[in-house]
């Protein structure tokens, strides 16, 4: 019967992954995945696994979406009360459906949204949630932050942000950056930044940067300084891992799937200036699959 597709909705805690990524002799989310996949379905080769977003070391995921081709014989919901038994406690299958045509969980999606979560002089940190918030001894100001955000949204080179990889474009557009005080009892700081790929480390290198501004270290004039630099800026600090968490992708309506995923691959060009890539995007840093 051939091969059909399976969309898997899942969370896990990075804390102790090396990342997203399968890497020899090291522990990652995919190569748990891939593991019991290939002992279940019992297929002769690995189980290959496409995901929305490739985490780095540490990084979490609340909303992380993978697909995986798989002998049209298994049942859906079979599979993931087998995959709910077998998998470590740090990883959650939340949903595993048969995904419609067209669906591709990397270049189908539209946008990614990622949190980055902080503790400064004002918040009461909880110690059983220090794995996932980092801590600053600042006082930061969130208005201050989103104000400094706002000047960066909109289609623009992320080079500034972002770890280069040769062929790669770091061309991305930004749909959302705004933080905010929560009243989770903790005062925690919830930096939200939304677009439609990132690139390696853009997320936490964009949290670092408004951190300076938001803490008063360093001025909007600043900002701006660093984000018409032509490379990655080594004033800007990259934030620690374990603060950042993927929380959802959108994806095009099912009609509109196949589509998407041709537009994904397309050359990226600012509007004014020359084709600054020669690939397609490289789509979260964690481009389009990593964790930003």
């Amino acid at each position: 019967m051939g091969d059909r597709r399976f969309r898997l909705d899942l969370s896990y805690d990075g804390t102790h992954f090396h990342g997203w990524a399968m890497q020899p002799g090291q522990r990652t989310v995919e190569g748990e995945l891939a593991t019991w996949l290939t002992r279940i379905a019992g297929t002769a080769q690995p189980v290959r696994l496409v995901v929305a977003g490739r985490t780095d070391a540490g990084v979490h995921a609340r909303g992380q979406v993978a697909h995986a081709d798989l002998p049209a014989t298994m049942d859906a919901a079979e599979l993931k009360r087998r995959l709910l038994r077998a998998l470590p406690p740090d990883i959650v299958v939340r949903r595993l459906t048969v995904a419609p045509p067209g669906f591709d969980a990397r270049f189908a999606a539209i946008w990614r949204r990622y949190v980055y979560r902080l503790w400064d002089l004002s918040s009461h940190p909880d110690p059983l949630l220090r794995g996932m918030v980092t801590t600053k001894s600042l006082d930061l100001d969130p208005e201050l932050m989103t104000a400094a955000g706002s000047r960066l949204l909109g289609l623009r080179d992320f080079a500034p942000f972002c770890r280069r990889r040769e062929g790669a474009t770091t061309i991305r557009t930004l749909l959302q950056c705004e933080a905010r005080r929560v009243a989770d009892g903790c005062g925690t700081i919830e930096l939200t930044v939304r677009a439609d790929a990132f690139c390696h480390s853009m997320v936490r290198s964009l949290t670092g940067a408004l951190v300076a501004v938001g803490s008063g270290t360093q001025s909007m004039d600043w900002l701006d300084e660093v984000a018409a630099g032509p490379t990655r800026a080594g004033s800007v600090t990259v934030m620690p891992a374990r603060g950042l968490c993927l929380e959802q992708v959108a994806y095009a309506p099912d009609h509109e799937l196949a589509q998407r995923a041709r537009a994904a691959h397309a050359r990226r060009t600012l509007p004014a200036g020359p084709e600054t890539t020669t690939g397609p995007v490289d789509s979260d840093d964690c481009g389009c699959g990593f964790e930003g």
